[in-house]
């Protein structure tokens, strides 16, 4: 009888753990255990069934980017959505910090509001590391864009040539923000920057191999900016995006005419396909993945 009621008692106690906790992120010598998506092909041949395997990342060798999660957006609806997705951001941001992963937040354009902290100076003062790949001929290399490469991608699978505002009237294009929204925290050994190169002495100082982009937008600045997805891949980084936490500039008035987070799920795919595999913040946080209260698909 003794017996039976340990096994029982170890067994709810296993069961509370797991309520609690969520189910295991991480190996038992604490590396991050990521269930990676990939669709790759290359760009002249048809589209492949998506595969995904396990890959365990030593969290003091991996960083996470917060692309351009900014107080304020030019579109109300992509500005709602940003504010939606801050808070479970915040969290999952915590769940990787306590993990040892390295934190880097990008709010391109607003790094000036940030000059006088230790995070920022931190991206500034870092030594630096010669890149792998020439950054931009640009004059401006350490914030030149990285297009889209016809030479290992195809085209974008949405039609983002109004700029993808999906506002019923549609907003005015300009530059509101002014900095990171504030319902995703900045710790104190987090870094700041927008910048390529400051980007690429942060993650050499820490010898650090592989980069998680979460973020927004998906289809412009999480691919396109100099410290993003195109641009890290080129540097040779084991790169990742985490799907649930990004969002896409897409109206669904243009092709292929699905709805908004179908053409996010689209825009994935087309990462998981040409540059990197992707995976979900359950990976890290141990909970249910994000979605959108808006997003209609039953299968999120």
């Amino acid at each position: 009888m003794l017996k039976l009621w340990l096994i029982s008692y170890s067994a709810l106690v296993i069961a509370l753990a797991v309520a609690a906790f969520g189910p295991a992120s991480a190996s038992a010598d604490g590396a991050l255990v990521l269930n990676l998506r990939s669709r790759a092909a290359a760009p002249d041949k048809p589209a492949v069934a998506p595969t995904e395997k396990k890959a365990e990342w030593d969290p003091k060798r991996t960083a996470i980017i917060v692309c351009d999660m900014w107080d304020k957006h030019w579109c109300k609806s992509a500005e709602a959505r940003v504010g939606e997705l801050a808070g479970p951001m915040n969290e999952m941001l915590k769940a990787a910090r306590a993990k040892g992963v390295f934190v880097i937040h990008a709010p391109s354009t607003c790094t000036d509001f940030y000059k006088d902290t230790p995070q920022r100076k931190r991206a500034k003062d870092a030594p630096v590391a010669k890149a792998t790949h020439a950054w931009s001929t640009s004059e401006r290399w350490g914030t030149a864009w990285n297009w889209p490469d016809g030479t290992r991608e195809g085209v974008l699978p949405i039609d983002d040539s109004d700029m993808g505002c999906d506002c019923k009237v549609k907003c005015e294009i300009r530059s509101p923000w002014t900095r990171q929204i504030a319902a995703i925290e900045i710790a104190d050994g987090d870094a700041i920057t927008d910048n390529g190169p400051e980007t690429w002495n942060l993650l050499a100082e820490r010898k650090i191999e592989n980069v998680i982009l979460c973020g927004v937008h998906l289809n412009m600045c999480v691919l396109g900016r100099p410290f993003a997805i195109r641009a890290l891949v080129k540097q040779g980084m084991n790169v990742a995006l985490m799907r649930d936490m990004t969002d896409t500039m897409y109206n669904p008035e243009h092709p292929p005419g699905v709805n908004h987070f179908e053409g996010t799920a689209r825009v994935v795919e087309h990462v998981e396909r040409y540059w990197c595999p992707s995976f979900i913040s359950t990976d890290i946080t141990g909970k249910p993945a994000f979605a959108f209260r808006a997003d209609p698909r039953a299968n999120r």
